[in-house]
C-alpha cells in the first residue's frame, strides 16, 4: 500500500463507519448506569472475596510457618 493511495481509501472508509454507527443499538442512560452499578459492584464482591482469601492465607502462614 502506497502512502499516496491512503486518503482515497479513508473518506470511503470513514463513510462505512458512519453508516454502521447507526446501525448500532446504543443503550440507554438508565440501562449504562444499571450496567455499570453491576460492574461496580461484582468488581467490589470479587475484590472482598479475594482480600479475604488473602487474609485467610496470609494468617495460616503465619501460624504454620513464621
Amino acid at each position: 500500500m502506497k502512502i499516496t493511495n491512503l486518503p482515497q481509501k479513508i473518506i470511503p472508509f470513514l463513510k462505512e463507519v458512519k453508516l454502521e454507527i447507526k446501525k448500532v443499538n446504543w443503550p440507554t442512560r438508565k440501562e449504562t448506569i444499571k450496567y455499570t452499578l453491576i460492574v461496580i459492584g461484582s468488581s467490589i464482591a470479587v475484590a472482598i472475596f479475594l482480600g479475604g482469601f488473602d487474609f485467610l492465607f496470609a494468617r495460616i502462614l503465619k501460624r504454620f510457618i513464621l
